[in-house]
């Protein structure tokens, strides 16, 4: 990638993206209030001392989400991002995914990030692609864990009204589309990466030679090439590097996924823990599919509808509750990387990009 490939990545990373993010959370929160929810629905939400214990373990399982990030980047960097580095660019990073739609993410700008921060390109995607990997291979082995652990019929049905069997239906199918496509990629890049990128590179290439598919046909060849160059660095690496990088990865995934467990105990009693858990990892799964950015939305309209079965109060306005309790998951997981985001990318753009071309003239 040359210098102005990479600017013109990241010149599109404005702050004004965070608009429509924002807005589309907004108008889905709005509707919702103005249909659903009540001054005698909030009034059941009491804040108390213990409701402040409890959100701030919220707060601190997403800390612990991000710092899980930054040690598996350190992992994959050989230690060679400094703790401010690593921070910088996980945060970078999380900001462009919040403005991307679900299926698109931040993973090409973030090879940017990587390479601005010191490391050649080569292996700025080889740790793009291996964190992918990782991520992605989670949630391949996490779901159907959790099937045969919960069940199928706990963890897509819930027992309130207007939530039976067509809303299981609608919960599976949106969750078979989104595991199917995080399984393919999983194969896709696992097999190219340690087994045959040649053959990979060749077959992504010429699926995308697909009349259908050919407008991402240069992207395509992008990949593939990338799968090839990060196959050689990422061969190298012992067994002893993937499992510390697997564990970072799963501490931090299973962190973000207790968020709202620590949210509905900060206003209520709950018996079933384990499956408000895995009910937030299927959400996630299903937000894959969602065109908007950072599936702003359809994760509030999904998860609002999902968990309002597992709230201790009257079925008649635990779907207000539920509403309630999935816009602060998103007040703590979501919108504070676009603020952050926001602050970061005027400043690293000018740095890496502005200034040395102000220096070069």
């Amino acid at each position: 990638m040359t210098k102005d490939s990479h600017y013109n990545l990241v010149s599109k990373l404005k702050p004004s993206k965070i608009i429509l993010p924002v807005i589309l959370g907004l108008a889905v929160i709005g509707w919702f209030i103005s249909r659903d929810i009540n001054t005698e629905v909030l009034n059941k939400l009491i804040f108390t001392w213990k409701s402040v214990f409890w959100l701030l373990i919220a707060w601190l399982c997403m800390i612990c989400r991000d710092l899980g990030y930054m040690i598996r980047i350190r992992i994959l960097s050989d230690k060679d991002l400094t703790w401010r580095q690593a921070f910088r660019v996980i945060m970078l990073w999380e900001f462009t995914s919040a403005i991307s739609p679900s299926t698109v993410g931040g993973t090409a700008v973030a090879v940017v990030f990587l390479h601005k921060e010191g490391m050649t390109v080569g292996r700025s995607t080889a740790v793009v692609l291996a964190t992918s990997l990782l991520d992605e291979l989670y949630f391949v082995i996490m779901l159907p864990l959790i099937l045969l652990l919960v069940g199928k019929t706990a963890l897509f049905t819930t027992s309130l009204q207007g939530t039976g069997i067509s809303f299981l239906n609608e919960l599976v199918l949106f969750s078979a589309i989104g595991y199917s496509i995080i399984f393919i990629w999983v194969i896709l890049v696992g097999y190219g990466l340690f087994f045959n990128p040649e053959g990979i590179r060749k077959l992504i290439i010429n699926i995308f030679k697909l009349p259908i598919l050919r407008r991402w046909h240069e992207a395509a060849v992008k990949a593939g090439d990338d799968i090839v160059e990060s196959s050689h660095e990422l061969r190298k690496r012992n067994f002893s590097f993937w499992f510390k990088a697997m564990t970072a990865t799963f501490l931090s995934w299973t962190a973000r996924y207790w968020v709202v467990n620590a949210i509905i105990v900060a206003f209520f009693t709950i018996n079933d823990h384990f499956l408000i858990f895995a009910r937030q990892l299927v959400t996630w799964i299903m937000m894959i599919i969602s065109p908007s950015p950072g599936g702003s939305g359809f994760a509030e309209l999904i998860l609002g509808r999902y968990i309002s079965d597992q709230i201790p109060v009257d079925p008649l306005i635990a779907g207000s509750i539920a509403l309630a309790i999935a816009i602060i998951w998103r007040i703590i997981s979501y919108y504070p990387y676009l603020i952050i985001g926001a602050l970061l990318v005027p400043g690293w753009i000018k740095r890496n990009f502005v200034k040395p071309i102000t220096k070069k003239k």
